[in-house]
């Protein structure tokens, strides 16, 4: 299965710190950018962060599978093996979990490794993968 390609842009308060998140941290490879916004290449996905003024967000979460899930967030699906060893570069980077990596809906339609995290600006970023890419929007 071939998802769609998206670009994204988030709010960030510190763009050196996007640049050694998104750049150094999670290795996506960087792109165009001004003082005010970076393009990074996020898996064959434009995604970009500008620079807006730090200010309070909204902080709500959604019960899924026993945790509360960061909302709103935006995520990746990863194949299995690009999960893992994205999970053990983000580790040895200390990242600081929201929800640690672990395999959700065992069993079930929709089995998925899923892992929560904020980025520096505090923009929630979700990591997952399915064995059977069939399984994305199984019901």
């Amino acid at each position: 299965m071939t998802l769609p390609r998206f670009h994204l842009a988030v709010p960030v308060d510190d763009l050196a710190a996007a640049r050694h998140f998104y750049g150094e941290v999670l290795g996506c490879p960087q792109g165009r950018s001004s003082d005010t916004w970076i393009d990074w290449n996020l898996r064959g996905h434009q995604f970009v962060t500008h620079l807006v003024e730090h200010g309070e967000r909204p902080s709500a979460s959604n019960p899924v599978d026993g945790h509360d899930v960061p909302v709103p967030h935006f995520g990746l699906l990863l194949a299995v093996e690009d999960f893992h060893v994205l999970s053990e570069r983000l580790r040895a980077a200390g990242t600081e979990f929201v929800i640690e990596p672990y395999l959700r809906f065992a069993g079930l339609p929709g089995e998925q490794w899923t892992m929560f995290l904020r980025d520096p600006a505090g923009n929630a970023l979700e990591f997952k993968a399915f064995a059977d890419d069939a399984q994305v929007f199984a019901v």
